[in-house]
């Protein structure tokens, strides 16, 4: 019956956090999120992270914006075994600065990416609301230009994560890994 509950209410804070009125940074600046970053923190309650989250480790991001506004994001991280998972989106800017829009192929879903805080030079904390067949869920990220973030900064993120409505329990700082090497 506990746990019954505790789902309930996991589940009820999605949805909550979902509607909330997440703004993207003040006076957004998309060529200073320009170059690599390091994919640092994830927190989502989604259940494909809490099945995977024990065996994630840091990845890379590398964001180009266009000449028009929009942002291709590409994502780089190496698996165990040597190999590299891959995937690029290309996000549509909006009529809001640091805000930005794309429906994933690889996932069948839409996409709604919000750059909500950033120090350009040292971290970016992106708030993503994916939906697919009706059902929303927040994936919240932390980037950081190095591997290696603060204590101060790490509670950051698991603050935001849990006013977003992410349990503290799927909002993690991933362990360090090897880079994939450049195609």
């Amino acid at each position: 019956m506990r746990n019954t509950m505790m789902k309930m209410l996991g589940t009820l804070m999605c949805v909550l956090a979902v509607r909330a009125d997440v703004t993207p940074v003040k006076d957004f600046n998309l060529e200073k999120m320009t170059g690599k970053w390091y994919v640092v923190g994830l927190a989502t309650n989604a259940q494909w992270f809490v099945d995977q989250k024990a065996e994630m480790k840091i990845g890379t991001a590398v964001l180009v914006p266009t000449d028009e506004g929009d942002l291709d994001f590409s994502y780089a991280n190496l698996n165990a075994d040597g190999t590299c998972w891959r995937m690029t989106h290309f996000a549509k800017k909006t009529d809001t600065p640091g805000r930005f829009t794309f429906y994933s192929q690889i996932w069948n879903n839409d996409n709604d990416v919000r750059i909500v805080d950033a120090l350009y030079d040292d971290y970016a904390l992106v708030y993503t609301i994916k939906t697919k067949d009706g059902v929303s869920e927040v994936l919240n990220q932390l980037y950081s230009r190095t591997q290696e973030v603060s204590v101060t900064l790490q509670q950051k993120f698991k603050q935001f994560s849990a006013e977003t409505g992410v349990l503290p329990d799927n909002t993690v700082i991933l362990p360090k890994n090897a880079e994939c090497p450049e195609v």
